[in-house]
């Protein structure tokens, strides 16, 4: 079960003006489950991406940066699941291609106005015909109202849809952020394998969209991880419909562009630890953060030295305050300089660790009520600097090893 986490309400989600999204039943793996949607733009909208960085990139990644990169104007979105359209060559390629062509020429637009996204498994061909065949009824339900069902049409082995919204003031205009994002397992960043699409209608100078997706990305989707394997087929995408009634926003220091870039983020993050929350097999949400480093990404290296430790993880999903795991991640982590008699540790309210070594007055019952808990904070103290980062996981149970031997059945 998600770790505190429910479906969204379709109450909760706002419509993004110049936005509309369909799903249906393609039968692209499994018959009877969404798993073809697209997203219309209007013209007009503005669109930026962060894809994965594993050499290994899928097809409709390679494709995607390729359409990217023409600035002919993204018109549409196609996503399917259970096939992610990865390690299959130039026949992968011409399939991820022919899906734009089928989608463009229903729309009046070209091939390189369409961003192709694929998610489920890996190394076996894309069954265009199907996609082809699905399009029309994807089409006719295309809705501004649909944020839900996309976030269940882009679903793998998520236990339940993720999506969120959010509403922000912009000089006099009140501005809509709406976002859906998939992922389970398989994740670690750079980017996680995941889909993320985000929404606004805010008025964006195309200059700084490339900026606000990056910066996006790596305030949430970059902070999370569940098992440390980084996939072929990540992608998030920000689109900005430039609908909204206000000055674009031209630079995200100044005051619109922050305002708007936190609003972003915490949608952002919300889908993300959203992703580690239904983790697969997850039973607790755990927040790592690391302070007094000497720059971030030392704070990161050991964030994610104990965020990705199978043995921190397996003690986490038992209960056990075996934290001589959590002590050896930071050890290992590669801070080459490191001074163990500067590092303290807590669990939450709990100081285990106090220069390096056990605080005398912590009690292991004290260390075991936190770990019972379904949301965990560790806080590490390096004693180095200033700097400071946070990283999500989860834990690992039995129930992770059962999904991921069953994936392909």
């Amino acid at each position: 079960m998600p770790v505190n986490l429910s479906a969204p309400k379709s109450s909760d989600l706002f419509p993004v003006a110049g936005v509309r999204l369909g799903v249906t039943e393609a039968g692209i793996r499994k018959e009877g489950r969404k798993d073809l949607t697209v997203i219309l733009l209007d013209e007009g909208a503005t669109v930026s991406g962060v894809f994965t960085q594993n050499r290994f990139c899928a097809a409709p990644v390679q494709v995607c940066r390729e359409h990217l990169s023409k600035g002919m104007g993204i018109r549409a979105l196609v996503i399917n699941t259970g096939n992610a359209n990865a390690g299959t060559g130039q026949e992968g390629l011409a399939r991820a291609r022919a899906t734009c062509l089928a989608l463009a020429t229903r729309l009046g637009l070209a091939p390189e106005q369409i961003l192709p996204f694929s998610t489920g498994v890996i190394m076996e061909p894309l069954p265009v015909d199907r996609i082809e065949a699905g399009l029309p009824t994807a089409l006719d339900d295309a809705s501004a109202s649909h944020w839900g069902r996309a976030a269940e049409g882009i679903m793998t082995t998520d236990t339940l849809p993720k999506a969120f919204s959010a509403r922000v003031k912009i000089g006099q205009s009140l501005v809509t952020i709406t976002g859906i994002s998939k992922g389970a397992g398989m994740i670690r960043p750079n980017m996680a394998t995941m889909l993320g699409f985000l929404a606004t209608d805010a008025c964006v100078a195309p200059s700084v969209m490339k900026q606000l997706a990056t910066e996006l990305a790596e305030g949430s989707f970059n902070r999370v991880t569940i098992d440390g394997d980084t996939s072929t087929n990540d992608s998030f995408v920000v689109i900005a419909t430039n609908k909204a009634e206000h000055s674009p926003v031209t630079r995200l220091d100044g005051e619109d562009g922050l305002v708007l870039k936190q609003a972003m983020m915490d949608v952002a993050r919300k889908l993300a630890q959203a992703i580690v929350r239904d983790g697969e097999g997850a039973t607790k949400f755990i927040t790592v953060r690391v302070e007094g480093g000497k720059t971030g990404n030392e704070c990161r290296q050991v964030a994610y030295a104990i965020a990705h430790s199978p043995l921190v993880k397996t003690a986490f999903f038992a209960s056990d305050p075996n934290l001589g795991r959590i002590l050896a991640a930071v050890g290992y982590a590669g801070i080459e300089d490191l001074d163990q008699t500067k590092i303290d540790l807590f669990l939450d309210d709990v100081h285990v660790a106090v220069k390096g070594g056990r605080n005398p007055v912590y009690r292991e019952e004290d260390g075991q009520r936190v770990m019972k808990q379904s949301e965990i904070t560790v806080k590490v103290l390096l004693g180095r600097g200033t700097a400071a980062d946070t990283v999500w996981t989860c834990d690992f149970s039995h129930e992770y090893v059962t999904i991921n031997a069953d994936y392909r059945s």
